[in-house]
Parts: C-alpha cells; structure tokens; sequence
C-alpha cells in the first residue's frame, strides 16, 4: 500500500478516536468501520494520483499573467522568499511534503458561454498531513466552475508547518485572484474562500487573522512584502464543509473573536454521522451569537469525509449566489 493511502488509513483512525470522545450523540456502531472498509474508502480517493505542478520554477503569482479561459497552475510564493517559522530541512517519512516543495494553486476557469457570478479559492482537507485532491479539491472545483464561479484549488502547506504558515499561503491566492478580478470578469468583491476539515480550519485561520493586508512579516522578520501583499485578503463568504473555525478536531467557541473579526457569512455543511457534531453546533451558536450569518445544511446519515458527493454543491452555490448579489 503506498504512503498517502497509509498516511490517511493512520490519521483517519487518531482523528475519529479523538472525535468519539465528545460527540456524545454518536455511538460507536455509527462510527465505527472495519479495517477493509476504510482501505477501500482511501483507494477510492486516489490520494496516490501525481499532483499537478507548475511547468517552470518562474511560474508564480508576483509574475503571471492571469489566463481566464486555460488552466493554470502557479507557485504562490517567488523562490527564497516564502514566510515561515517552521525550519524544515530533511523529511524522515512522516510527511506528504519534502522540503523543497512550494505551494502553489491550481485554476478552473469558468466554461465559455457560461454566466461568470464571482470566484471560489478551495481547501481541501487530509488532518494537515495530506491534501484529498480527488475527493474535496478538483471535482469540487470542476462543479463550481461550471456553476459559474471561476475556482481556484489552493495547495497549502502541511506538516510540520502549522496552520497559520499554511493560511498565508490561502491569502496569497486570494490577493492574486483579487488583482485579477477584471480579467476574470468578477466584482473585487464577490470572492469566497472554503475548505473541507482540515482546509475549512485553515481558511477560517486565514479569516480571523490574517485577512486585509496582514503579510509574511507577522512571523517572519525575514520576508520581503512585494506589491501582491498590498491587496487585501479579504472573503466575501465561507464555506466549512465539515469543519469550523478554530483548531484540529476542537472548534473555536470565542464569541468576542468572532464578533471583533469581521468574519463573512458562513456554510457549514456536515452529516449527522460525523464524529464532529457537537463541535459543529457548539462553533455555529457562538457565532450566530457573535452576530455572523450562518447557513446550515445539515445531512442525514452521511459521516466525515464525503468530498463532492452526496449532492450539496449545487444548494452551496446558490447560498454563494445570493450572498454575492448583496454585497
């Protein structure tokens, strides 16, 4: 079995151990899967599948050219000048990244004749140890581009970088495709951010604090801002497909964070099967009592992890729709 299969097999069981404890209302026959099923589940993700990388080392979003009609992929960061606190120089095995590896994203332009509504950048999820293209990146932005939202698949970092390295890497994308909006024929401010677990923690992480013109120098004396960092951060909606603001597995319940946040109108989409119920809940009240707005699509039976299926994208995108139309 190759590495991300078993790197996922590995942190699917510490994350649902972890998840049983404080969701009460799930019992340990909803939750539980044998061994063979979760092996197939993570054989039916192709986590193995080669990612997508930029042709050329110069491929980077301080330099290209935006294209509206062809993919792209492009590095977010220039070479020796990426903020980090995390010193990273040698891969013992535990990680999906080696050292050398630059984050980048990936486009999904809208189809041609197709009505453009504003713009998705997209996070999937993996617990920080990996990225399931296949389930919660690429399909997902197939989907909302031919909706009409010209998507962005946003590979950001993993561990051992933490999640706050990883959610300026959400902003740098965000500012690339906020400078570009006229080529990619949307309003500045019709720009949403979403994520899928762990990808929606580290949205919310990029929301909470390190939106606006917030840059590399926060943590990294050692970066140099370049004009990129001179547009804002800023998201017009969020999506948390089972996730929440806050950290792995524990969401955040901080009313005052949130109401002194400025955070967008929120999704949350999540299955009643999910270990992470009672976090989901407890995260939605403390912000509706914080003043956020909050849609809540609550599905029946399904559990963690179900990527672009189980038919929700189609209800997310109208909420996006209707959120776009008053800003």
């Amino acid at each position: 079995m190759k590495k991300k299969v078993m790197m996922f097999l590995l942190v699917f069981q510490m994350v649902t151990l972890s998840a049983c404890g404080r969701a009460d209302d799930v019992t340990q026959q909803e939750t539980d899967m044998t061994q063979e099923e979760i092996r197939q589940w993570a054989e039916s993700l192709n986590l193995n599948e080669e990612e997508q990388m930029p042709e050329n080392s110069s491929d980077t979003v301080a330099g290209a050219e935006a294209d509206p009609q062809n993919q792209q992929t492009l590095y977010l960061w220039e070479e020796g000048n990426m903020p980090a606190i995390t010193e990273y120089t040698e891969n013992s095995g535990y990680y999906a990244d080696d050292p050398d590896f630059r984050p980048y994203m990936v486009t999904f332009p809208v189809p041609e004749g197709t009505e453009i509504k504003g713009a998705v950048l997209i996070c999937a999820g993996g617990a920080f140890q990996f990225r399931s293209d296949q389930n919660e990146g690429t399909p997902v932005a197939q989907a909302l581009s031919e909706s009409g939202y010209q998507s962005f698949v946003v590979n950001y970092r993993l561990r051992p970088y933490t999640q706050e390295e990883g959610a300026l890497d959400l902003a740098r994308a965000v500012r690339f495709v906020r400078k570009n909006a006229d080529v990619y024929g949307i309003d500045e401010k019709d720009i949403a951010v979403m994520g899928f677990s762990a990808g929606g923690i580290l949205a919310g992480e990029m929301l909470l604090n390190f939106d606006g013109t917030v840059n590399g120098t926060a943590f990294d004396a050692d970066y140099t801002p370049d004009a990129l960092d001179g547009v804002s951060a800023d998201a017009a909606a969020d999506g948390m497909i089972y996730s929440f603001y806050g950290r792995l597995s524990v969401a955040s319940k901080d009313v005052e964070k949130f109401a002194s946040s400025d955070l967008p109108p929120t999704y949350f989409c999540y299955g009643t099967r999910d270990p992470f119920v009672r976090e989901f809940e407890a995260c939605i009240e403390a912000l509706q009592e914080a003043g956020v707005s909050v849609e809540v699509d609550v599905l029946e039976g399904r559990p963690h992890g179900y990527g672009y299926m189980e038919g929700w994208i189609p209800a997310y995108a109208e909420w996006l729709e209707n959120v776009f139309e008053n800003n």
